[in-house]
């Protein structure tokens, strides 16, 4: 082989190398940045509510004018409520969000989150997780159902609501909701074992669990701490419960990644009825 043949060989040699080194690189900036976007936080605003039917509002209880004021703002601001399901579904890399998504969620069960709620979601075509007793639904609801003003939901209606199509379900315990024996919601008790502790709180929302299959066919995924009472020990429990989201009543904005871990300890801003929609509105996206 001549030099020349030699010097062209060489050349091309080094054009080939050179365009692989430029396409691998282009690629790796490619991929890089496609895997910062994918994983780029998502903002999920999460608001809490419990009754909606009162003439006087207050901390815990709203109006319906106030809560068809709120689903109007979040219309007329381009928001869009996910479900439990859509968002469990995007940590496990199913899916998208909206770029302006908002949850709605109720605690406790009360009857008024059929009978006022679920109307205003259809007209506004959004939908919310409702979050319930299992003692309220079995001992309170039964002997005095369907008055608006303080009622709870009875199994008839939380299978009503499951078929709206509006509405998730979520477990906040059997008989946990209350403050007794010193132990707040579910928390861990002082002086109480790990064991016991754990022990106490599968026993609990497992009855609830069971009876949501048997009066609605399904296990709920979503746990709802009450009084937003979070102890270290419950996550294991929960866990194994079957349970893939918690919510909490720490107010903070929450940021959904493809990491399934982020659901555990959502944070919700109560909606007190003493708050206009505007004044909640600014507290809530402002965060």
């Amino acid at each position: 082989m001549t030099t020349g043949k030699r010097y062209i060989n060489l050349l091309r040699s080094v054009y080939i190398a050179a365009i692989i080194f430029l396409v691998g690189a282009a690629l790796i900036i490619c991929s890089k940045s496609l895997l910062t976007k994918a994983e780029e936080p998502v903002p999920l605003p999460v608001i809490m509510y419990h009754s909606i039917y009162t003439d006087t509002p207050s901390e815990y209880a709203v109006t319906a004018e106030q809560v068809e004021a709120d689903l109007q703002w979040l219309k007329n601001n381009g928001y869009q409520t996910v479900t439990a399901e859509q968002v469990i579904a995007y940590t496990q890399n199913r899916g998208k969000l909206p770029e302006k998504a908002v949850m709605i969620t109720l605690d406790d069960g009360f009857y008024n989150n059929l009978s006022v709620l679920v109307p205003l979601l259809e007209k506004y075509d959004m939908t919310a997780v409702v979050s319930t007793v299992g003692r309220y639904i079995d001992n309170d609801a039964i002997k005095d159902p369907h008055n608006p003003k303080y009622s709870y939901l009875t199994w008839t209606d939380i299978d009503e609501l499951v078929s709206s199509g509006r509405i998730e379900i979520g477990n906040h315990t059997y008989d946990m909701h209350s403050l007794y024996d010193g132990r707040v919601g579910c928390s861990r008790n002082s002086g109480e074992t790990e064991e016991s502790y754990r022990t106490a709180l599968s026993a609990d929302i497992q009855q609830l669990q069971e009876e949501f299959r048997e009066n609605i066919g399904f296990y709920p995924v979503i746990f709802t701490y009450p009084f937003g009472s979070v102890s270290r020990e419950s996550l294991p429990v929960i866990r194994d419960s079957g349970f893939l989201m918690t919510l909490t009543c720490r107010e903070q904005m929450n940021y959904i990644t493809r990491e399934p871990d982020c659901l555990y300890g959502i944070g919700r801003y109560n909606r007190s009825g003493l708050y206009s929609t505007e004044e909640y509105m600014a507290r809530l996206f402002n965060a």
